[in-house]
């Protein structure tokens, strides 16, 4: 099978990531001895700086880690709670039905430095200064933009100008619309992060030490008194009115990083582990159970047979999601009978011949889903491929990602293993560059992962204070034998666990390499209602690479799906690293979009 470049194949570390010069400053780290937690740190952090379209300081990054010394998998949990004031009450004064999925409304605390931070303390070997040097550097001497940051960019220049000046300042040098190609700089950014390295250094020579102090500054220092007094303001948000946040410096002072067990599931031989069900990773796991019981070895990787069935298993497995998962800490959720065999097989039968209409959660444990009112609220399909105009656009639903998977955008992903056995799964996103305004004195925005919460009473994931957001954001890990092997996923909002399970199961019953794997054209579902503002849904649709070709696509017609067209390379931004028995370490990365990179030696 033709690949657009080769699987990388060594032994001292492998970094892949969604951006050449991210994946290049994590070896950078793995060839002057740091592990894979120092490397990943780095690349975190790069990503910042390189992807502002896609994830910033002000964002979150949940991450799982092997961790070879201890011999366990991880859970860092970089995804900040909603704020104190956060309240259904306060949302439905303001008149709103949803939390808007732009401005200042939208804010839960930033978890993405302390989460690094937290990695970086636990499992890491290096200080503060070794991971944000580069980041620094390219924050401060610029960078290259790719075309997907100028298209952000000119799609909302005009509320930039017209309303976030702050933001203007940044992205639209000298006025105008970056091109690509051009160098952009954000010496604020750099700024903000030399003096948490001041204070980090000032704390004295001890790695710790150093790290408490950076989180100190970040948390109770002058990053969260500036982040106080501007996420008070009032900025035009998506719904055409200037709202003012609801973020306070208490909120940042009162987070520190969990780190949890992770969720887990055995498929043949592997064992597969994701987030807990405050992030969507279970769902992954609900798919495997359910496919467990298909005789997927006699299909082929892209025939209507595997399409079919592994978009049916979507659908029921996303309904559960929907009715039941949410943050433990305020929920319970009935996740052991989710994820066990009776349950699956219980579900498993609702797989029919044709496409289904339906979307019903399952009873598990006799309890019933219930799903929010608004899923009854159906989207008209508008247009029928990447040139469609509608609620599937630009601007709405997770801010540069639309159900056509159009790659302008939207998360990041990072996979590092070295030579000491550890390996790191993560999905950096939020405070996207045109999600919210620019902090003039820090050089980033604030997050918009609030949007993810209900403002209908009694859900799982209903809004509350100190609550997480059920979010999209979910790496992934895999044993094989008993042993880690693989750490792998993508960005893409609610397509990140259909995209990322195309990757696993091409891999495990059909032979193909990591990028092999990660080249196949592609496909998900938008049946289920999306997690993000205004949280449409399309039932029966299946948006598909057109290089399945047009036997595949004529014939999931035939079964009643609603077959997308979205064009030869347009879904998913994989990336993976592996461990081989052979004692080789492989990585791989995607080319849609001409940025995403591995490398290794």
């Amino acid at each position: 099978m033709f690949t657009t470049r080769p699987e990388l194949t060594g032994d001292v570390g492998m970094v892949a990531s969604t951006h050449w010069l991210a994946s290049a400053a994590g070896m950078s780290i793995l060839e002057r001895g740091g592990n894979a937690f120092d490397a990943a740190t780095a690349v975190g952090f790069v990503l910042q700086v390189v992807e502002p379209h896609l994830n910033g300081p002000g964002g979150e990054v949940p991450v799982i880690a092997y961790v070879a010394e201890e011999d366990s998998v991880a859970v860092v949990a970089g995804q900040g709670p909603a704020p104190g004031k956060a309240t259904v009450a306060h949302f439905r004064d303001l008149g709103l039905d949803l939390v808007p999925g732009t401005g200042q409304l939208a804010t839960t605390v930033p978890g993405a430095f302390d989460g690094w931070m937290t990695m970086l303390a636990r499992y890491g070997t290096m200080r503060p200064r070794d991971v944000l040097e580069s980041a620094i550097g390219y924050a401060r001497r610029g960078y290259p933009l790719v075309p997907q940051i100028c298209t952000a960019i000119a799609t909302v220049a005009d509320l930039f100008r017209e309303h976030w000046p702050s933001s203007a300042a940044v992205y639209l040098p000298d006025g105008a619309v970056p091109a690509p190609g051009s160098r952009l700089t954000n010496p604020a950014l750099a700024d903000t992060y030399e003096r948490v390295l001041a204070e980090a250094e000032a704390a004295g020579p001890d790695r710790e030490a150093q790290i408490r102090a950076a989180r100190d500054a970040f948390y109770r220092g002058f990053v969260a008194e500036i982040i106080d007094r501007f996420a008070g303001q009032a900025f035009m948000d998506i719904t055409g009115q200037p709202r003012a946040g609801v973020l306070t410096g208490d909120d940042l002072a009162a987070w520190t990083t969990p780190v949890e067990p992770p969720a887990s599931l055995s498929y043949r031989e592997y064992e597969v582990f994701k987030t807990g069900p405050w992030g969507q990773g279970p769902v992954f796991l609900q798919q495997l159970a359910l496919l467990s019981g298909f005789d997927l070895d006699s299909t082929g990787p892209d025939d209507p047979e595997f399409v079919h069935t592994v978009v049916e298993c979507a659908k029921l497995a996303f309904a559960d999601r929907d009715a039941f998962y949410g943050d433990p800490r305020f929920v319970d959720v009935p996740l052991q009978a989710l994820l066990s065999a009776p349950y699956a097989d219980q579900r498993r039968v609702l797989v029919g011949p044709t496409a289904s209409d339906d979307l019903v959660p399952g009873a598990p444990d006799g309890r019933p889903g219930r799903l929010p009112a608004i899923v009854t609220h159906v989207t008209p399909q508008v247009g029928n491929g990447p040139g469609a105009v509608g609620l599937g656009g630009f601007g709405l639903g997770e801010p540069t990602v639309d159900r056509y998977g159009r790659t302008r955008g939207d998360t990041c992903h990072i996979d590092v293993a070295d030579r000491f056995g550890n390996m790191v799964s993560a999905t950096p996103s939020g405070g996207w560059l045109h999600s919210s305004p620019v902090i003039p004195e820090l050089g980033f925005g604030l997050n918009t992962r609030a949007q993810m919460f209900w403002l209908e009473e009694g859900l799982p994931s209903t809004l509350e204070p100190g609550k997480r957001p059920r979010t999209t954001l979910t790496p992934g890990l895999a044993f094989r034998d008993g042993k880690p092997y693989l750490a792998f996923g993508t960005p893409g909002g609610d397509q990140q666990d259909q995209w990322a399970l195309l990757l696993f199961l091409r891999h495990v019953h059909f032979g193909q390499n990591l990028q092999q794997a990660i080249d196949a054209p592609a496909f998900h579902t938008t049946h289920f209602p999306s997690s993000f503002y205004p949280r449409d849904r399309h039932p029966r649709e299946v948006v598909a690479e057109d290089r399945l070709g047009e036997e595949t696509f004529a014939a999931m017609r035939r079964r009643g799906h609603v077959v997308t067209d979205a064009g030869p390379w347009s879904l998913g931004r994989l990336s993976a690293v592996s461990r081989g028995r052979d004692g080789f370490l492989r990585a791989a990365a995607n080319p849609r979009g001409m940025q995403g990179y591995a490398v290794g030696r």
